[in-house]
């Protein structure tokens, strides 16, 4: 029985498609969201996510694509696209290719194939293998974090641009942080701009959504010394002892940090400001503040 080929962007599985891209309430409703990208769905797979379906598109993904690269999916030898979607080692008894091993998964995941014009219609970006998937989100929480001593946190306050936070995470990963809190989020984590922004980096640092009050007990109860970027009443960041257990608290360009998290700072800290401008993109000074950490742990 061949596989299930999806040539019409009206079909419902891609309407779906589409309004998880774009439906924050539909993703937490459906406890599924969107990853695209070759790259992305590695590092998703990696972190223990479960994939519910993923969608290929076999002229877009190139000759030396194989689900088997994603070792979790497969196998699809290369007579497979010689034979077309209805080799047996690829379909279930309901003709859709099925992944037979991804990890933590009761059930298979369900493998469609759509033509280019369709993974047009559903691709965020070029250049992504031709391939989409849809993924069970995961509850993360502040005491599901194992942390080793001395962490390296960044902490983010209302900030409310994806691409914003996903740059950050990817400072966070390069960095070696060991968590990226996001407090009062403005945004919700599966945000496909964000994942994309991030280059899959939502899923290599362990990141959590919570409220200022929670971070902030949860930062006291373990030692961890909060310091606060911010231009007034503050210590030059290099000035600072950044190899214990340290947060580094960052908010908005526009409003900067709330009182709460001031109040609640063991140090405020700031990075000097040479020209007219009197603030950084938050990912660029997220950036500074870790590889100063990393200098001095290092």
């Amino acid at each position: 029985m061949p596989a299930e080929l999806i040539t019409s962007a009206q079909n419902p599985k891609v309407k779906r498609l589409l309004a998880l891209q774009k439906d924050s309430s539909l993703r937490r409703e459906s406890g599924l969201f969107v990853v695209e990208g070759r790259r992305e769905l590695e590092h998703c797979l990696a972190a223990g996510y479960e994939v519910d379906s993923v969608f290929v598109c076999p002229s877009l993904h190139g000759p030396d694509f194989t689900l088997q690269r994603l070792r979790t999916f497969g196998p699809i030898p290369p007579t497979a696209k010689a034979a077309g979607p209805s080799h047996s080692r690829c379909v279930g008894a309901d003709g859709l290719w099925r992944a037979k091993s991804l990890p933590g998964n009761g059930a298979d995941t369900r493998i469609f194939e759509v033509s280019p014009e369709v993974y047009e219609k559903v691709a965020y970006r070029g250049g992504t293998e031709g391939v989409i998937a849809e993924v069970t989100a995961k509850e993360r929480r502040l005491e599901d974090l194992e942390l080793p001593e001395n962490p390296l946190i960044v902490v983010l306050e209302a900030v409310e641009k994806p691409g914003n936070l996903g740059a950050v995470l990817r400072s966070a990963d390069a960095a070696g942080a060991d968590a990226v809190l996001v407090c009062d989020p403005l945004t919700d984590l599966y945000n496909p701009n964000l994942i994309r922004a991030s280059i899959g980096a939502i899923f290599t640092v362990p990141c959590v959504a919570c409220s200022s009050e929670e971070a902030i007990a949860w930062l006291k109860a373990r030692g961890i010394q909060i310091l606060t970027a911010q231009l007034q009443d503050s210590s030059l960041y290099y000035d600072c002892d950044l190899k214990r257990g340290t947060a580094l608290v960052m908010g908005t360009e526009s409003t900067g940090l709330s009182q709460q998290w001031r109040a609640a700072a063991t140090a405020h800290i700031r990075i000097p400001m040479l020209g007219a401008l009197d603030s950084l993109n938050v990912s660029v000074s997220a950036a500074i503040l870790l590889f100063e950490a990393v200098r001095q742990r290092k």
